[in-house]
């Protein structure tokens, strides 16, 4: 991370100075551009287009053309400047970044069923932002078939997501409606809150959409159960509408942040009805990479230097645990507190009869004959009453 706000800093600095070359250019020329319109206006109205120039606005204009020599020399330098600064980006990213991560690289990592999965994996994550057209390009550029099935719900959702993009609310209302049944089921709020946010917009148009809201109301009637509080907040407002929602103690509903809210509860309700993760497989998988990258080619280098071979035996395993942040973390793991290592689908978590648990490779190495002793407690007991257990 100390390597990307280096980079960013040197980055910043770059924007500054464009920033400031950009209002300095644009009011040096709009100077120029007057001055120069004010003396042509000036020499016409008082000599004619055909008169010689006398000496005093020879000079005149000797001196317009020095100042825009000055401003044009001075912008050339300014810009100069600037490349400068570019450079020094570039030579910050050279610095703070190892070019060559080849190093890290597992042997045969792209085998034909990796390169088919890498190739799903793309399309997915192209079909989820819409980029419909570079999918199927993919598709018949790596030979991969793709039911017309699996695209058609990122086609919908994506159209959907655009249009609340825009505060369109009636293409998710449908939707939300047509699964209204499989939505009450895992506990969302969905609908509910699509059907709050257009009353806003109703009670945005003040008292000419007051018989419409009130009628609208009636389509919370299913939430009063669960939404009692929220629906009372709303008929309140009502009040207000004559002076204004913005006038209001209700001003509260016109936060804007609410429209991104609604788009991301859309976005994880319907990749839940889906059975798909809210966040892009690639993506999450390239973040992760570029948190990791840096603590393996420091340990790469390390191993190399030491010239302990075998430690990194590129399995499906690293040679140190890398932290990629509670953003990453999934699911449940359990490390063997005996042989200290996280367990796996060959080397379970195994749960003994006094309710302790430890690794099956633990379990295998610590009984003697047909008894076993837990290691935490004198409970002696059969290797063949533990449990595989699952998390």
């Amino acid at each position: 991370m100390d390597q990307c706000v280096t980079v960013e800093r040197e980055l910043e600095k770059v924007l500054h100075k464009f920033s400031g070359y950009g209002q300095l250019c644009e009011r040096g020329l709009e100077e120029l551009i007057d001055y120069t319109g004010g003396l042509k206006h000036e020499i016409l109205q008082s000599h004619g287009q055909d008169a010689e120039l006398s000496g005093t606005l020879s000079l005149v204009l000797t001196q317009c053309c020095k100042r825009i020599k000055d401003t044009v020399q001075k912008l050339a330098s300014d810009h100069k400047d600037i490349h400068s600064s570019v450079s020094r980006v570039g030579k910050a990213i050279d610095k703070n970044f190892d070019s060559d991560i080849s190093s890290v690289g597992i042997d045969g990592c792209w085998r034909a069923d990796s390169q088919r999965l890498l190739n799903e994996v793309m399309v997915e994550h192209f079909f989820r932002q819409g980029m419909l057209d570079v999918a199927e390009e993919l598709c018949q550029e790596s030979g991969l078939s793709v039911d017309p099935s699996q695209k058609e719900p990122f086609v919908e959702l994506n159209r959907i997501l655009e249009a609340l993009k825009v505060r369109v609310l009636r293409p998710a209302l449908e939707w939300a409606v047509s699964n209204r049944e499989m939505l009450i089921a895992q506990n969302s709020s969905l609908e509910f809150k699509l059907h709050r946010l257009y009353f806003i917009s109703l009670l945005m148009g003040g008292t000419t959409n007051q018989r419409e809201a009130l009628q609208y109301a009636k389509n919370f009637q299913p939430f009063a159960l669960n939404h009692q509080k929220d629906i009372q907040v709303l008929m309140g407002s009502l009040v207000y509408l004559r002076q204004g929602i913005e006038n209001s103690p209700y001003v509260h509903l016109l936060d804007a942040n609410q429209w991104a809210d609604i788009c991301d509860i859309f976005t994880r309700d319907a990749c839940a009805l889906l059975g798909l993760s809210v966040e892009s497989p690639l993506s999450v998988s390239f973040s992760a990479g570029c948190v990791a990258l840096p603590a393996l080619i420091n340990i790469k280098a390390v191993i190399e230097q030491r010239q302990c071979t075998g430690v990194w035996n590129q399995k499906d395993e690293l040679p140190i645990e890398v932290d990629l942040g509670k953003k990453c973390w999934y699911h449940s793991i359990f490390a063997c507190p005996i042989l200290r290592q996280q367990t796996t689908d060959n080397n379970p978590p195994m749960k003994l009869v006094c309710g302790h648990i430890i690794s099956r490779d633990a379990l295998n190495k610590m009984f003697n004959g047909s008894k076993l002793k837990c290691p935490y407690c004198p409970m002696e007991q059969s290797p063949g009453d533990a449990k595989q257990i699952f998390f």
